[in-house]
């Protein structure tokens, strides 16, 4: 099969470091074949600080995510032609946060012609801080699961992107960090809406396996997640590390490739110019 990786991050989004040059020189040494470039694009920060007249309420909350895109976007076009001499292909990619924030805004965004794969994601319920920052003995955890659905629900049914990242993300600091066991079976009928408008609007899910080699100990989704997708019909799934540094490039891939065909795929894919490019797992 190929090995691909198409959730990676530079210095460009503010939790990252690193350069594009780096991660493919990584990816190279690492026998990638697929590389894709997405940093962070959080759609509620996409203007100015002026223009939301309101102050950031943690130090990753960085506006002006316009000019993240576009610094990412000229970053990684230019590195693709030597990328491919590596035999990598480079991809420009972007993870839209919050797109529920500004549909309209966040169509014309992904309008860019230069991008190739758009993965979307919920870090922060509208007009609540990323789920990173929240302390969780004073949330109602029930309240705060339900509102993430249901929100997760709209973005799924817009659809004008790839795929969704790191299904059930807040488990990463509530599972994980805070050590608080969250019973999903409460949601599953969210979580099937959510699977039911994916598959209608022609999008898929990515396996993020940044979850196995942090706390939380498990991918995003887990494989009970995995293969209600698939037995609903799913077929577009991706491959993601979440890597924010070159040295996690890649890190839980070949587990997820494992996790994936006990979930019943026999194919997985990476995008070029926002259309699937299917591969066989072997």
């Amino acid at each position: 099969m190929l090995w691909i990786d198409c959730h990676t991050h530079t210095q460009i989004s503010p939790d990252g470091t690193g350069t594009v040059a780096q991660l493919c020189a990584r990816a190279a040494s690492l026998g990638l074949s697929v590389l894709a470039v997405t940093e962070h694009v959080e759609m509620n920060r996409f203007f100015s600080q002026a223009h939301y007249d309101t102050l950031p309420r943690n130090k990753w909350e960085v506006f002006d995510n316009a000019a993240i895109l576009e610094a990412s976007m000229q970053a990684t076009t230019a590195k693709k032609a030597a990328a491919k001499v590596q035999g990598l292909t480079l991809l420009c990619g972007m993870e839209m946060g919050q797109p529920n924030a500004d549909f309209g805004l966040s169509a014309s965004a992904a309008g860019d012609k230069r991008l190739d794969f758009i993965v979307a994601s919920l870090h922060e319920l509208l007009d609540r801080p990323d789920f990173f920052c929240l302390d969780y003995r004073t949330e109602s955890i029930p309240a705060l699961l339900e509102v993430y659905f249901s929100q997760l629900y709209e973005i799924c049914r817009w659809g004008k992107f790839d795929v969704l990242g790191h299904l059930t993300y807040p488990l990463r600091y509530i599972d994980g960090e805070a050590k608080i066991p969250v019973d999903l079976s409460p949601y599953t009928e969210q979580i099937r809406a959510c699977f039911r408008a994916l598959i209608e609007n022609g999008c898929g899910i990515e396996l993020n396996t940044s979850g196995l080699r942090q706390a939380y100990q498990k991918p995003f989704p887990t494989l009970e997640l995995l293969t209600l997708y698939r037995s609903m019909g799913g077929e577009i799934l991706t491959f993601g590390s979440d890597a924010h540094c070159a040295a996690d490039l890649g890190k839980g891939i070949a587990k997820g490739a494992v996790l994936a065909k006990a979930a019943g795929f026999t194919h997985a894919c990476y995008f070029v110019k926002r259309v699937p490019q299917f591969f066989t797992l072997e």
